[in-house]
């Protein structure tokens, strides 16, 4: 009986160190997320699952062009994947012609190819000037996105993001690193 017992004991110790690995690495580390909508089109498509990396902004900033992952401010467990587009300190303005505009120099992208529609500038029509923690995102599919030139998402803080989108997993006929230009 005394063998039995410590059999059990060193199994309940060998899966609470599991658990407790897997806690560590979905907390601090990386965790998986499922892309919903086509805000993201054509970079990434509704049901698209990424590993999102949690670790690497713990040692350096956000950069132009990152896709990131952060909360929806008015909706637990729901979160907004989307690219960086304005760094802190930074105004962003979007013209009448779609074109944006850093600190006055039209921004020269690889992505959002589709011409920014007036009615979908929203509040970038005006200059935004971000704030030391503040960075301003949008999707690539632009005329079909709630982000950063809405009111609803508004500009992000740095401490609400999430991390990277690194790695597409699924489907697997996609699989491989996310380009972030």
């Amino acid at each position: 009986m005394n063998r039995i017992m410590r059999e059990l004991l060193n199994t309940a110790i060998y899966l609470l160190c599991v658990l407790g690995a897997v806690w560590l690495v979905i907390t601090f580390v990386g965790q998986r997320t499922e892309v919903e909508g086509a805000s993201m089109e054509n970079t990434l498509h509704n049901g698209d699952n990424l590993i999102v990396d949690k670790l690497s902004y713990r040692f350096h900033d956000p950069e132009r062009f990152d896709i990131i992952v952060f909360p929806f401010q008015f909706q637990d467990n729901t979160y907004y994947i989307k690219r960086i587009i304005g760094l802190p300190g930074e105004t962003v303005q979007i013209m009448d012609d779609g074109s944006i505009y850093i600190n006055g120099e039209k921004l020269e992208e690889n992505y959002g190819m589709e011409v920014i529609k007036p009615e979908t500038i929203g509040r970038a029509a005006e200059p935004i000037e971000l704030g030391d923690d503040e960075y301003f995102v949008m999707g690539d599919n632009r005329n079909n996105s709630s982000d950063s030139r809405t009111d609803m998402v508004g500009n992000i803080k740095r401490e609400n993001i999430i991390g990277k989108a690194w790695l597409r997993i699924w489907p697997v006929s996609d699989f491989g690193v996310l380009q972030h230009q």
